[in-house]
């Protein structure tokens, strides 16, 4: 697990003002924690860390000493300036389900040549205990051929029975369809996918 160091804010000083002195606001919620705790991040550190964490990874939060093992709930950016503005963490508590998120990460999207490769859903939402959290679901779509459809329900995490989908497992996550250049021949096709 990522430890990612941290500092308490001083709610005085306004949000803004922290960014221009290159920091990133952010808040520490849970049920063990009575307040919120606003923290600040220096802006090097998150932006090194948000390279492989993303919303739903589980992070050892340490601010002024006290470790927190912590979920990243919501990370807020501005494309405009390319700036990350503010990442909120929930603290996890042991034994507690926590609703979070898993990536959906295609592998081996080259190999397919036979049709085009599209991804359909970003992210599967679920509850899980906090040593059950997923972070990325990858899925192998080398072998996969014009037609072929994976659904939530066909991913390791649906028959997980540690976790409870919120994603509903009939949604499609990703497809091979026919690049079209024969109109006739995708008509019938696309009929006989919606026969199914």
């Amino acid at each position: 697990m990522t430890t990612l160091k941290a500092e308490k804010r001083d709610m005085k000083t306004k949000a803004k003002k922290l960014r221009r002195e290159g920091f990133v606001t952010g808040n520490v919620f849970g049920k063990q924690i009575k307040e919120s705790i606003p923290i600040q991040i220096p802006q090097r550190e998150a932006e090194r860390f948000l390279k492989t964490n993303g919303k739903g990874s589980q992070v050892m939060l340490e601010v002024d000493g006290q470790s927190i093992d912590a979920l990243i709930k919501e990370v807020d950016f501005d494309s405009m300036k390319n700036q990350i503005l503010e990442i909120d963490f929930q603290a996890l508590v042991k034994g507690e389900k926590v609703h979070s998120v898993a990536e959906v990460v295609l592998l081996n999207h080259e190999k397919v040549v036979t049709g085009v490769v599209e991804q359909l859903l970003e992210e599967i939402s679920y509850r899980a205990v906090p040593e059950e959290l997923v972070e990325k679901v990858e899925i192998d779509v080398g072998e996969l051929r014009v037609g072929d459809t994976i659904k939530v329900k066909d991913l390791p995490i649906a028959s997980n029975t540690h976790i409870d989908l919120m994603t509903d497992p009939e949604t499609p996550v990703v497809t091979v369809f026919e690049v079209h250049n024969a109109v006739e021949e995708t008509d019938t096709e696309e009929g006989a996918e919606e026969a199914k």
